[in-house]
């Protein structure tokens, strides 16, 4: 299916920018919630939940998840371990990767910032959305993430 500049609203670069700022928006506004509350960033709290979520995940397995670099994957975990709330085991399968896992203390924290992220995403989202658009938006959104992630798309190459 192809699409043409319209000018209107459903133009797919408004769509783009839209779905950018949005994210930009949300990201950050949680990003300062979940550092007041719990002194962690948005981006531990989605890898520490990913590691509760996901038992024995590699280094690997986050990256691809959010589509980011490995080293830069590994960088974020050696922060989580070195803050006592991720460890690393040998991989019984495969000795150059290790597997991950949260430590209790990483188990607390991120059950406790999840209340946090949840109640505050409710609020940001349910003040502008009524539960049909959120099930709509939600729908749309995994069918392009999807297609995207089947396809591919926006990996990084190294």
């Amino acid at each position: 299916m192809a699409y043409k500049t319209t000018g209107d609203a459903s133009d797919l670069p408004d769509l783009f920018s839209d779905l950018v700022r949005c994210e930009t928006r949300l990201y950050n506004a949680l990003n300062d919630l979940l550092r007041a509350r719990h002194g962690i960033v948005t981006s531990q709290f989605e890898v520490l939940r990913y590691l509760r979520d996901h038992p024995r995940a590699r280094v690997a397995d986050l990256a691809a998840e959010f589509a980011i670099g490995i080293g830069a994957t590994s960088k974020s975990v050696d922060r989580l371990e070195r803050l006592g709330w991720a460890v690393r085991a040998p991989n019984p399968a495969d000795r150059r990767s290790s597997l991950l896992a949260l430590t209790d203390e990483g188990v607390r924290l991120v059950e406790a910032a999840e209340e946090t992220f949840g109640a505050g995403l409710a609020e940001l989202v349910g003040g502008a959305l009524d539960a049909s658009s959120v099930a709509a938006a939600a729908h749309a959104l995994a069918a392009l993430r999807s297609a995207l992630e089947g396809r591919g798309v926006g990996m990084p190459t190294g």
